[in-house]
This record gives C-alpha cells, structure tokens and sequence, in this order.
C-alpha cells in the first residue's frame, strides 16, 4: 500500500479535483459549486504552469486532499507573490494531519521558489479554517477583499 504523498496535479486528476472543489464550495458563502466552472479553472491551472500549482496528498491513486497556488506580482513586494487557494482534504481523510502537511509543503515551495507573500482569503463564517490558519503564522490584513463580477455569462458556457 502506498503512503499518502504529496505531488503536483495532472490534468489526469481533474474529476477527482473537481469532485473536492464542489464539496469545499457548498460550504462557502460566496460561491456556489458548478462543475464545469470549477472543471475549466482547474484546467486553465494545469495546462499554464506560469499560472500556478496544484498540489494534491495522494494514497493508492485516490486524492485525499489539494492545495492551489496561484502566481501573480506585488508591486507593493517587488515581485512575484502567490495567492492560496482551494485547501480542502476530503471528509472522510480529516483530522489526520493532512490539511497541515498540504499546507507545510505550500509553504516550502513558496520559500524555494523565492515568492515574497502568500496571502489567501478565508471565509468570514469558517471560524475553524481561520483558526487552522492562524496557528500556522498567518496573520489578518487591514484590507477587506472586494469583487467586481463581470461578464458570468462567458464562465457558464
């Protein structure tokens, strides 16, 4: 039997992924799970390493957990900075250490990489996942996150 491992994701992974991203949407309140949504960003990733990495915690073949990372630039920093995305383990693999062990290696591939900043949103109502966070050095901005929706009728199609 294998031992859970962490690796990068393949576009091969993409049911299994889009299966976690559905499960982690029906419990946030600014999103609403929609699998082709949630299946063509999950591409748009892969198929552009320039624009992040997903990480999945694999055993047997099966996806227990995925963390995303996505690649931008901080003027404010000087330079390239991640944002993380999309942390979820699957509900039957919780509370085994997984989350953190996603998120540990996050972390160690942002710092080998030379990314100035991770910073990442957190539902305002997941007071455990603020909590998961914060114990793990992650401290609260002054800046409140805003959105502009635009054009929703090209993400359906």
């Amino acid at each position: 039997m294998d031992e859970p491992h962490i690796e990068q994701a393949t576009l091969e992974d993409l049911p299994q992924l889009t299966d976690l991203l559905t499960e982690l949407f029906a419990h946030e309140g600014d999103f609403v799970p929609n699998r082709t949504k949630q299946m063509r960003g999950l591409r748009l990733i892969l198929e552009q390493p320039s624009r992040g990495r997903i990480f999945v915690l694999r055993e047997n073949g099966t996806i227990l957990g995925m963390i995303n990372l996505l690649i931008t630039i901080s003027t404010a920093e000087g330079g390239f900075v991640v944002m993380l995305e999309d942390v979820i383990v699957h509900r039957a693999h919780r509370g085994k250490g997984f989350g953190d062990k996603l998120l540990q290696h996050a972390i160690a591939y942002a710092r080998k990489k030379d990314f100035l900043r991770i910073t990442l949103l957190a539902d305002r109502l997941n007071d455990q996942g603020q909590h998961f966070f914060k114990e793990r050095g992650f401290v609260e901005s002054k800046m409140i996150p805003l959105r502009l929706i635009l054009n929703t009728d090209a993400a359906t199609t």
